[in-house]
């Protein structure tokens, strides 16, 4: 008996494991069924993309949808709508909400509300506190747990824990990979006056590369005691890659788009608070170490570390001013500009987007281009040439680092388990987002 598809993509370039070249994909239920010559096939519905790519539908493993009680910056829905809109399939968010997802119960409520109403996939993260160890070895295996997220220096939100037999009892209890924003309190603290009102320039001044190498170092050697697995968010100094470099065995490593596209002072004469970040953007050194650890490997995920707030609150005067930029609908696209301008290969994007968070985090269904495997896509138009502007952005916020930015290469659509969330800049006309599902977890 003959097949018959849902849906056949056709004539796209389909970058996968085994490489690039073009194929189709044919899809039913939701699920990739066949890659090939699918020419003669009988479907419902046929696509022709020849010309574009066809990716691993992108994974991005740090975002901040704010929801709920902080909704006035971003929610569940327009958070994922600028997701599908930048050609992000899944998304794992952050705890740092009102109320803290900190609880069974508060991740119950997250993901009931997510069904359905976001437009991907997703994951919630729950924070670690000195509180709930010992209730982490079941809060990180619930439905729609990303895992266990621990906030060693202070940023957006009340999750702290920043003294050593907390963080060790927490480390200690976890099984699967959890992680971390890693900037040492103290010296924060003590290093807040050197911020200069008005003068945001002092922001990668204050928390400054110290700062992150001391937290860091310490999360590897906890992490190294216990033989745990950890993940090191938003790493932006040479110190810390240079280090993670030769503690690979339980630390993975994220870098996110604006700290290898950005650079003080440029960054912050341009944009002032609006290029103030946790950790900060820094100087061209750090740049370009980040660059040579996409090269040798030492990166293992892109994540956007999407944090919108208000202009009213990026308009206070620093150091009153929030911490924290857009990036989850631009990460595509600023990436793909890079891949352009011969930065990284194609390949190395998809490694970063779709396969390393599906092997770091042991994502079930995601992240290839294969048989089985849910059906989703990120399609791109490698040589279409745009212009970022800030009336694109679908966050709540409605402002964007890279307003007048022009990039080559721009995403065209966005699928999800097979279903269209995006096409040519249209959203679809329903949300139909679900739990990412993990081996490890419910």
């Amino acid at each position: 008996m003959t097949a018959t598809y849902d849906l056949i993509l056709s004539g796209a370039t389909v970058v996968n494991h085994d490489g690039s070249g073009v194929r189709d994909i044919g899809i039913s239920a939701g699920k990739i069924a066949a890659l090939g010559t699918l020419a003669n096939a009988k479907t419902r519905e046929t696509l022709d993309v020849r010309g574009l790519h066809i990716l691993p539908g992108v994974i991005d493993t740090q975002v901040h949808f704010r929801e709920p009680g902080l909704t006035h910056k971003e929610d569940l829905e327009s958070g994922s709508r600028a997701a599908v809109m930048g050609g992000v399939v899944g998304v794992f968010e952050m705890p740092n909400t009102k109320p803290l997802t900190t609880t069974a119960a508060t991740l119950a409520d997250k993901v009931a509300v997510a069904k359905n109403r976001m437009f991907c996939d997703f994951a919630f993260y729950v924070g670690g506190t000195r509180e709930n160890i010992g209730d982490i070895a079941a809060l990180e295996k619930l439905e729609g747990a990303a895992g266990i997220k621990v906030f060693m220096g202070s940023s957006t939100g009340d999750l702290l824990v920043d003294d050593e037999p907390h963080l060790d009892r927490i480390i200690a209890a976890i099984s699967r990979r959890a992680a971390f924003h890693a900037e040492d309190e103290a010296r924060l603290i003590s290093r807040m006056g050197i911020r200069r009102g008005g003068d945001p320039s002092s922001h990668p001044e204050w928390r400054d590369e110290e700062a992150a190498l001391i937290a860091t170092r310490q999360l590897v050697r906890l992490a190294e005691k216990h033989r745990r697995r950890v993940h090191v968010l938003h790493i932006s100094t040479a110190e810390e890659i240079a280090f993670l470099g030769g503690h690979r065995e339980w630390a993975s490593v994220e870098v996110t788009p604006h700290h290898l596209t950005l650079t003080a002072p440029d960054c912050y004469e341009r944009l002032g608070t609006y290029a103030q970040m946790n950790p900060p953007v820094r100087g061209a050194r750090h740049r370009e170490a980040l660059w040579a650890a996409i090269s040798d490997g030492t990166v293992d995920v892109l994540g956007s570390d999407h944090a919108p707030h208000t202009r009213e609150e990026k308009d206070h005067a620093y150091p009153a001013s929030h911490s924290g930029m857009t990036g989850v609908q631009t990460l595509v696209p600023i990436m793909l500009d890079h891949v352009n301008a011969g930065r990284l290969s194609l390949a190395r994007l998809v490694d970063l987007t779709s396969h390393g968070p599906q092997r770091l985090f042991g994502l079930a269904g995601k992240g290839r281009i294969a048989m089985g495997y849910d059906a989703d896509l990120t399609i791109v138009d490698l040589g279409r040439t745009e212009t970022i502007t800030n009336a694109q952005a679908q966050s709540k916020c409605g402002w964007t680092p890279y307003d007048g930015v022009k990039v080559k290469g721009w995403t065209v659509g966005t699928y999800v388990r097979g279903q269209r969330a995006m096409w040519q800049g249209e959203l679809a006309a329903t949300a139909s987002g679900q739990p990412i599902r993990f081996y490890e977890a419910g």
